[in-house]
């Protein structure tokens, strides 16, 4: 239609000036030297322009962008954006449909997804292409340079790393020879909740010191404790500060020039966060070598031979082959799974004791159901996990209405690609709004209710799970991005909520309300 179109407009320029040609024949035989030239000129960038409109239209080029709001020069669409973006995205996605672009700075180009079919195209059809994730200078600075798992490119280093992770940390069987751990920490949060009821608990804050504890147990063999009796508390403010440090938006990844300056002084923040972490991981690492060489065994201070984590890490650092791993890596690793084990855990457990005190009728059905499973006088054991479904399906209603990342970490494609019908250049940052996908009224019926039933049908039991196969449920993530973390994540929120269930009744202090 475009070519025709071209076409039609030329020959009705062609057939005006045949006409003036023959009206002013003699006319145009008297024109001189300078007419001529400037006759010639015209026609010749009309006939130019033509071709290159027909040329255009005529071939397969590729579609335009999606649409989006206008910027203002110099700065974007910077200084519209509100603190909570997943909320303010899928606002906008009701004025420039599910896809839309915006540019922060001179020409930094984002690209927002808000349904589960342009979520499919991306983390599933097109899932290698859109492997890659946005190495900002703040998640440069808290992965060593991006030696880590979350923010490392798809390359060998990150499959190699992965693989490790799933295969020796992730394993069906380093997490049984882990149950001890799980266990002793959750019986003694359990203890210190006994010895403080009838005063407010902070939810939060004994999530987090549970789920750290058992984490620090796995990789070193030890607890918070044995950093000094204030560290539990200050790895939980560290942990904070991270994530806060990376919900702000730095000027220097959309001003590269400026980076040097670090205007906003997050580059300096990130760093002071972690060097905290990296001197005490630099110490245990140390410490370990140095036992590790003299006592010249493996898995020191374990009797069963058993070896945690961080020696099984060591093991590989001297190791010749694909598998090796240097110290800088191996810290890397080690916070990742500090901060993200912690923060994911303690946040979905806020949610959900929130918003089962807020429903007596979820709370009665849950401490039912653990009652005729583990028993009245008994404690939760892991074995009781799976047979909870009530509970599972309370989590997952959860992480559906209070996902703990609201847009995962944003993709980068490796190659321009096709999503939607649009043009996604290659090196441009998209995020996935999975809040939005989570209370889609299309798929979920009365989706800001709290109701763990629409988890139970037979249908959703097979279809719902952390595995990101069903793109209207991945709070995980999905595809060669899925966390490695799951294994351990499933088991510890589901184990402290029953126990805190179990053998509590909870309700909010007196004179306060919900949000």
């Amino acid at each position: 239609m475009g070519t025709v179109s071209v076409l039609y407009v030329e020959e009705q320029r062609k057939c005006t000036i045949t006409q003036i040609y023959h009206l002013q024949n003699e006319k145009m035989i008297q024109l001189n030297d300078q007419e001529l030239i400037l006759v010639t000129i015209s026609v010749a960038i009309l006939a130019m322009l033509w071709y290159k409109l027909t040329l255009s239209s005529s071939s397969n080029g590729a579609p335009s962008l999606p649409p989006g709001p206008r910027s203002l020069p110099v700065v974007g669409y910077l200084p519209f954006l509100s603190p909570d973006l997943h909320k303010q995205f899928t606002n906008m996605a009701n004025t420039y449909g599910p896809i839309f672009k915006f540019y922060l700075g001179m020409s930094k180009l984002y690209v927002v997804i808000n349904t589960p079919e342009l979520a499919k195209a991306v983390v599933r059809d097109q899932d290698e292409a859109f492997s890659n994730r946005d190495q900002t200078v703040a998640a440069s600075i808290i992965s060593y340079g991006c030696q880590d798992l979350v923010v490392s490119k798809n390359n060998s280093h990150w499959r190699k790393l992965r693989k490790i992770f799933v295969h020796e940390v992730m394993s069906s069987k380093s997490l049984e020879a882990c149950g001890c751990f799980r266990r002793d920490q959750v019986r003694k949060t359990i203890m210190n909740v006994f010895s403080n009821i009838g005063t407010p608990i902070n939810i939060s804050e004994i999530a987090f010191m549970t789920e750290a504890n058992v984490i620090t147990s796995m990789i070193f063999d030890t607890t918070l404790d044995h950093f000094g009796d204030s560290f539990g508390a200050e790895l939980q403010m560290v942990s904070a500060k991270i994530v806060e440090i990376f919900g702000q938006p730095n000027l220097s990844d959309f001003f590269p020039s400026l980076a040097r300056f670090d205007l906003q002084g997050i580059e300096r923040d990130m760093k002071k966060q972690r060097d905290k972490l990296d001197n005490i991981f630099t110490s245990i690492i140390e410490e370990r070598i140095k036992s590790s060489s003299t006592k010249s065994q493996d898995g020191v201070g374990q009797d069963n031979g058993k070896k945690d984590f961080l020696q099984i890490l060591l093991d590989l650092k001297d190791k010749e082959g694909p598998t090796s791993l240097n110290i800088t890596q191996i810290k890397a690793l080690i916070l990742d799974i500090m901060i993200a084990g912690t923060e994911t855990t303690a946040t979905l457990i806020e949610w959900a004791m929130a918003e089962i005190i807020r429903d007596h009728r979820v709370m009665k059905k849950i401490q039912e159901e653990l009652s005729s499973i583990v028993g009245v006088n008994n404690h939760v054991q892991e074995s009781h996990l799976p047979k909870l479904q009530y509970l599972d399906a309370a989590v997952k209603e959860t992480f559906r209405l209070h996902p703990v990342l609201p847009f995962i970490f944003p993709r980068v494609p490796s190659q321009d690609c096709i999503v939607g019908g649009y043009t996604i250049p290659k090196g441009i940052s998209m995020f996935l709004n999975v809040w939005s996908i989570h209370r889609d009224p299309r798929y979920w019926d009365n989706p800001l209710e709290f109701t763990p039933e629409r988890f139970l049908t037979c249908e959703g039991i097979k279809q719902w799970d952390y595995k990101g196969n069903n793109s209207k449920f991945f709070p995980f993530g999905s595809g060669r991005r899925l966390c490695p973390g799951i294994p351990l994540a499933e088991k510890m929120q589901v184990f402290i909520l029953a126990s805190l269930l179990h053998l509590f009744d909870w309700s909010l202090p007196e004179g306060e309300e919900h949000d």
